[in-house]
């Protein structure tokens, strides 16, 4: 079954995280220092937030499946959606282990399309996305800020 997911850079995160534990009537799933995420049921999202990226706001959205005939399914679409993709393949992302590809809707929002396969102790990498976007700013999903 498919899961919506919505990945939401914010400021302050021990705030962020209270407003929505009230908001979704649950604590998170995962929490880090500078990520937390929750698997909603009711509505069905994978909703996460973290503060390493400089971008507030939503950051991306997508489509998590939980089998890879799911994932072939989704991928046969961003594919029939005539325009870029980006085939990320096995990645680590968000202190997960995931296979995943990326697209921009036409006015530059960022989906990915993926499949989680495990944990990981580290945020982990994250692609070139520039290039799917339209947006002038930085794309990154999965980087957390780095020090100049």
């Amino acid at each position: 079954m498919k899961r919506l997911h919505v990945h939401v850079g914010v400021t302050d995160l021990p705030s962020s995280i209270r407003f929505y534990s009230t908001l979704f009537g649950a604590d998170p799933t995962v929490t880090k220092d500078d990520y937390a995420k929750w698997m909603v049921d009711d509505p069905r999202v994978n909703f996460a937030i973290s503060s390493g990226n400089p971008h507030k706001g939503i950051e991306h959205l997508g489509i998590q499946v939980d089998d890879r005939a799911e994932l072939a399914d989704v991928y046969a679409r961003l594919k029939a959606a005539d325009r870029p993709v980006l085939e990320e393949g096995c990645t680590t992302c968000c202190y997960a282990k995931s296979e995943k590809s990326w697209i921009a809707d036409p006015d530059g929002v960022l989906w990915e399309a993926f499949q989680t396969t495990g944990s990981a102790t580290v945020y982990g990498d994250s692609p070139e996305l520039a290039s799917l976007s339209s947006s002038s700013e930085p794309v990154n999903c999965c980087a957390p800020a780095v020090a100049a």
